[in-house]
């Protein structure tokens, strides 16, 4: 049996292959070795029952994860999974390479990761190049769930969101200054809290304001993060990601503005990524 995941800060997607009543699917809560340590990653795992029933059985593990590029913090999720997938050859990866070959497949690209966090890479077919992110929410992330809501959450303290949507916030999450400095700076995985005020956007998309947030938003990272790249015309764009497929008409207007040829917009890659390691045969270390 082969287990595929792919994960964010927010949420990990499973899928288990090779079970006589077809593909188990099912999810756990995020995985990032940055705000995780071994032995929480591994209880986080081994505590869902699909994988306490067959963890004896997976003889191959495929992980993509968000901050998994980091060869210590790649151990760290190693290690916890060999501990809970004793039998089991395991291959962890970064979300980009795992986005990268449910968009690309085997041909050039370029895969963006829109979620919690966000990333960028080029496939060039067979490896992957990164740009120059993962700084992280505090110094990066733009387009990202946790970005838009620092975006969010400042224009509400500031006091330059518009009254009714000022009011609105304040009435549907419950926050002051007390709760948001609290929250961000006191309480473990920020990033998630502010990520947690994304909905908000898409239940208000015929407000100016947030119409012009998400455009000034995933405008800023197609212009830091995909233009530098020399050849971002020639290759297609691809995306992956809540605030990906959420707001992907922002996206392609954005990308349509600065001639970027968009790919494929998936809300979750999984399926994608186990149909690319089925037909590969595994993934070669």
């Amino acid at each position: 049996m082969i287990v595929v995941a792919d994960s964010g800060s927010s949420k990990t997607d499973w899928i288990i292959s090779g079970n006589p009543t077809g593909l188990i699917e099912f999810s756990t809560k995020g995985i990032n070795p940055y705000f995780s340590n071994e032995k929480e990653i591994t209880r986080s795992i081994i505590q869902k029952p699909e994988i306490k029933k067959y963890a004896e059985e997976i003889s191959e593990v495929y992980f993509f994860g968000e901050g998994c590029a980091n060869p210590d913090r790649h151990e760290m999720v190693s290690n916890a999974l060999t501990t809970v997938f004793r039998n089991a050859f395991i291959d962890v990866e970064n979300d980009a390479i795992g986005s990268a070959y449910a968009t690309c497949g085997n041909d050039k690209g370029f895969t963006c990761v829109l979620g919690s966090g966000s990333n960028i890479a080029f496939f060039d077919g067979t490896s992957v190049q990164y740009g120059n992110q993962g700084l992280g929410f505090i110094l990066g992330n733009e387009g990202s769930g946790a970005w838009f809501g620092k975006e969010l959450v400042t224009s509400f303290l500031y006091g330059t969101m518009p009254a009714g949507l000022r009011k609105a916030f304040k009435e549907e999450y419950k926050v002051d200054k007390e709760v948001i400095i609290e929250n961000v700076y006191q309480r473990p995985m920020p990033n998630i809290y502010l990520s947690s005020f994304a909905p908000f956007m898409e239940q208000r998309r015929n407000d100016p304001f947030i119409e012009e947030l998400l455009s000034s938003g995933l405008d800023k990272f197609v212009v830091t993060h995909l233009l530098p790249y020399a050849d971002h015309r020639k290759y297609p764009c691809h995306f992956v990601g809540s605030i990906a497929w959420h707001f992907k008409d922002v996206i392609t207007a954005v990308c349509k503005k600065h001639h970027i040829t968009v790919g494929k917009i998936l809300a979750r890659p999984i399926g994608e990524l186990m149909e690319y390691i089925q037909r590969s045969g595994g993934i070669q270390a």
